[in-house]
């Protein structure tokens, strides 16, 4: 028979997910259905002295605190695996293996500290565990890269090595290129690990064309229960042994598995998320680190097609490393587009002169107090603006966009359904031939605030540089984590908005600095009044 290991990751790449935080009766209650489905390995945590011991985690600083969860549980025919991360943890926290319920310790690096990692390898396995060596980010490896680590590793001798997917990048040609390079130069006793990330959703069928290879090599597989896994989420457990019973005559039982799965791990999807998803499929395309996509969509400024012409500029040595300040040094860039904008400021001055504005926000209040706002649009020379959004309850005179996100999702029903002109900052590039004003938005944003990019920040300061004496607000009622922050579901937007606290306290602090220069008023009750602030 063919020989091949499932290795079940669940309770380590899981952890991801959850702060490692499954609660112990969870953690042996998945570790026991794994048993009991028969899986070859089981791999229960990370080891790492940055944590403290908890039993309720999978993350513990020493294999003795793994030893306090798991001293008393039935192995089976299952080896016992750990994960280190090179550098989170000294060769003083590991107890010799015939102290540990460990039996076998996988380490991951990056490509720079191959030879670091070889040299913990070898302390790890003269205390007598079975090592695996985990080259993390394999797609940064070249021939050359690959042949040299293989020379370290056939020196040492593990149990193990494996090709690790990080981001889930690989296609199946550059994957059997992978292969082979270990298949024809590991010393034969090595087994040949695969460990996938779902972002292609290719996870199953990479791992189906390697178990097509001819070879002698033992051949270990990794998954996790419903792909519980890191970002896009890993080869799912139940897929893979389901496919190994009735193609290679394995005996997982499934029933079990399905158990683990619909008793334990279903219940956090309510708080966590893994699987394929548009970002992370963004970030795989273009081959970087998925906080990459992550940090710029947190701006909620940007779509995806913006920001994956933006990431196709990081440089090729800062792609699978995050570098927070590069992206953000690129986004700038992106948005900072010069742009003389004074005639426009000149013909918009003229119409709003001696005019009052109402500014139309799309919160929950729009809704609930539509009588008492087309009642004060009815009795007052007011100029009305919707702000960021299509507003579907009034006839407003502007529609003023300064978000690349809301412009796409919204300008084409706008311009078949709406009177009202449309004004738009010049770092959407897509609108500047559809729309009647275009303003420089480098001149507005303030890249050190949290509030910098808002539309009713940047819209507030254009109609200061307008001299417009006085503002009405309504429907700008303050963004919330728990209840939802618009009149329609249509706004909601993928990504929840973070920080909503520190927003509200930057936008009341700059609607009080801009009482200097303008009048403000509220229409309709906000998160942002405040005893300085009139409500009309």
């Amino acid at each position: 028979m063919r020989q091949i290991s499932l290795l079940d990751c669940t309770l380590r790449d899981g952890g991801f997910l959850n702060d490692w935080n499954f609660s112990k009766n969870t953690i042996l209650s998945i570790f026991r259905r794994l048993v009991k489905a028969n899986i070859d390995i089981i791999e229960i945590g990370f080891i790492n002295e940055n944590y403290c011991f908890d039993e309720n985690r999978t993350i513990n600083p020493d294999t003795k605190s793994f030893d306090k969860i798991f001293g008393n549980e039935k192995k089976g025919n299952s080896l016992i695996v750990a994960m280190i991360d090179l550098g989170t943890c000294s060769i003083d926290k590991i107890s010799d293996k015939k102290e540990s319920f460990i039996d076998g310790i996988r380490v991951i690096f990056k490509k720079k500290d191959m030879h670091s990692a070889i040299n913990f390898c070898k302390q790890l396995q003269d205390k007598g565990y079975k090592i695996s060596v985990q080259p993390v980010s394999i797609t940064t490896y070249s021939d050359r890269d690959m042949l040299d680590l293989i020379d370290l590793v056939n020196e040492l001798n593990p149990y193990a090595m494996s090709l690790v997917d990080t981001y889930g990048l690989l296609y199946k040609d550059r994957l059997l290129k992978y292969f082979s390079l270990l298949d024809n130069n590991l010393n034969s006793n090595i087994s040949i690990g695969y460990h996938a990330h779902d972002n292609f959703k290719l996870s199953f069928a990479n791992a189906s064309e390697l178990l097509r290879i001819q070879t002698r090599r033992k051949l270990i597989i990794d998954c996790s229960l419903y792909g519980m896994g890191k970002s896009a989420g890993n080869l799912n457990t139940e897929l893979i042994s389901d496919y190994l019973n009735k193609q290679y005559g394995k005996n997982y039982d499934i029933l079990e598995i399905i158990n683990a799965i619909e008793l334990e791990i279903l219940r956090f999807l309510k708080d966590c998320k893994w699987g394929y998803q548009l970002p992370l499929y963004v970030s795989a395309i273009n081959e970087c680190h998925p906080n990459y996509v992550k940090y710029l969509g947190t701006k909620n400024t940007i779509s995806m097609k913006e920001i994956s012409e933006i990431i196709t500029e990081i440089d090729k040595d800062k792609r699978l490393s995050f570098n927070k300040e590069h992206i953000e040094q690129l986004y700038l860039k992106y948005q900072s587009k010069n742009l003389d904008d004074s005639k426009e400021y000149e013909k918009l001055s003229k119409i709003f002169k001696d005019k009052t504005i109402l500014l139309i926000g799309p919160g929950n209040s729009v809704k609930k107090e539509q009588i008492k706002i087309k009642e004060y649009i009815n009795k007052n020379n007011v100029i009305t603006f919707g702000v960021n959004h299509i507003n579907t309850i009034f006839d407003i005179n502007y529609l003023f966009i300064s978000n690349v996100k809301r412009y796409d999702q919204f300008i084409d029903f706008y311009s078949k359904n709406q009177n009202g002109e449309i004004i738009i900052t010049n770092n959407i590039k897509s609108g500047q031939d559809k729309s009647d004003y275009i303003l420089n938005y480098s001149s507005l944003i303030n890249p050190n605030s949290i509030i910098g990019e808002n539309s009713l920040y940047l819209l507030l300061k254009i109609l200061i540089k307008l001299k417009v004496k006085k503002v009405v607000l309504a429907g700008f009622d303050g963004f919330s984590k728990f209840a939802p922050n618009y009149y329609d579901n249509n706004f909601q937007f993928f990504n929840k908005i973070e920080n909503t606290d520190e927003i509200s306290k930057a936008i009341i602090e700059q609607l009080s600095d801009f009482q200097k220069y303008i009048k403000i008023e509220f229409l309709t009750k906000s998160k942002y009044q405040n005893k300085e602030l009139i409500n009309v």
